[in-house]
């Protein structure tokens, strides 16, 4: 409501007889009303100036949490610099510490999880476009032919392994609501715990492509379980204007929930699974759902992977990595800053394995 659909007729109430309280007559009913009027009308613009400032605020905040999900990587101050360092500390670069990882991994089963976007591939502006580099890809093969290997992305299951091009890993699709195992092995694990959202997901996207028109740069995608708006290409002044446009659809379908993650909305059925269900799903169908020998790393930059570091934290098994060059809370215990250093990361990981193995093959007695 604002100003101008506040309309209140003097006249019309001035008709009327003289209020309770009011001097008698109708000189004074005709002052009484006018005065219960004019009292009124302020009542009624308070409330629409208290209606306007709530929709403001709630506006601000979606601005605000759109921001701190989708947080810039411009230059940094020296407040900046300082707040960054002691978050290293905290989260010391896995580079920099892998003697330390090395040896928490000696004697262990490794087994690998990896986010796609922001992880293994750059962010980009398009989402279709996020290709990840040959010299990546050649790094993933490597770790794939070295552990069990799996790609947990907010993505399309197929989308992202077109992507990735690799037949010989799990991919977990959907933020974990669609798992696939590698093609070789046609007995592998399967999960898509959220099949029966697959009518209403098609109806929310085509609503959303339809109403987010109006906004330049939206796109929407379709990731079969969840869906994702992106606002990377949308004027920041838009923000707000998109978010409520969003919230108004979702609104409407109480079985699904809006999250956000890096410059993009996400919509998922409200069920208990995310990537952190797909991690113990994976850990379990691959024999290792108990094992005290097991060391699950888990790579990711996003929010959504928060859900896997927790559940490496809670297990008190596994490492956390997170894919960051801001300061970010975070249950992951280490981190790295870009897809580069991911890279340098997986390179070591597999040449320190097995150089090990091969130690260990030469140091073995004779039986």
């Amino acid at each position: 409501m604002t100003n101008q659909d506040v309309v209140v007729s003097e006249m019309g109430i001035a008709a009327g007889a003289a209020l309770p309280g009011g001097p008698a007559g109708p000189a004074g009913g005709l002052f009484a009303c006018r005065s219960a009027a004019a009292s009124m009308r302020q009542t009624y613009l308070d409330l629409a100036a208290a209606a306007a400032a709530a929709r403001s605020a709630s506006c601000t905040s979606w601005a605000d949490a759109m921001r701190a999900s989708s947080p810039t990587r411009s230059s940094r101050s020296a407040s900046d610099v300082d707040e960054f360092t002691a978050w290293v500390r905290k989260h010391p670069s896995a580079l920099s510490k892998f003697e330390e990882i090395a040896a928490k991994s000696r004697g262990k089963k490794i087994v690998m999880f990896m986010d796609y976007d922001g992880t293994l591939s750059p962010i980009v502006a398009d989402p279709d476009t996020a290709y990840m580099s040959d010299a990546m890809r050649a790094a993933v093969r490597e770790v794939a032919k070295t552990f069990p290997t799996a790609i947990v992305s907010g993505r399309c299951r197929d989308k992202v392994r077109n992507f990735v091009g690799l037949s010989d890993l799990y991919y977990a699709g959907s933020h974990g609501m669609d798992i696939k195992g590698p093609s070789s092995n046609p007995e592998s694990a399967l999960c898509q715990p959220a099949s029966e959202f697959l009518p209403m997901i098609d109806e929310v996207y085509n609503t959303l492509v339809e109403k987010t028109k109006s906004t330049p740069g939206a796109k929407v995608e379709n990731n079969k379980f969840c869906l994702s708006v992106h606002f990377r290409c949308v004027d920041e002044k838009r923000w707000n204007a998109l978010g409520e446009q969003v919230k108004a659809v979702i609104k409407e379908y109480p079985k699904l929930k809006l999250t956000q993650g890096r410059k993009v909305l996400e919509i998922r059925p409200s069920i208990k699974w995310d990537k952190g269900k797909a991690l113990e799903f994976l850990l379990e169908s691959l024999g290792f759902a108990n094992c005290g020998d097991v060391l699950p790393v888990y790579i990711g930059d996003d929010r959504t992977d928060e859900d896997a570091f927790k559940v490496l934290r809670k297990r008190g098994q596994g490492l956390g990595i997170l894919v960051s060059k801001c300061p970010k809370d975070t249950n992951a215990s280490y981190s790295l800053q870009d897809p580069t250093e991911v890279m340098e990361f997986l390179l070591r990981l597999v040449e320190w394995r097995r150089k090990s193995s091969s130690s260990s093959l030469m140091i073995r007695p004779r039986v």
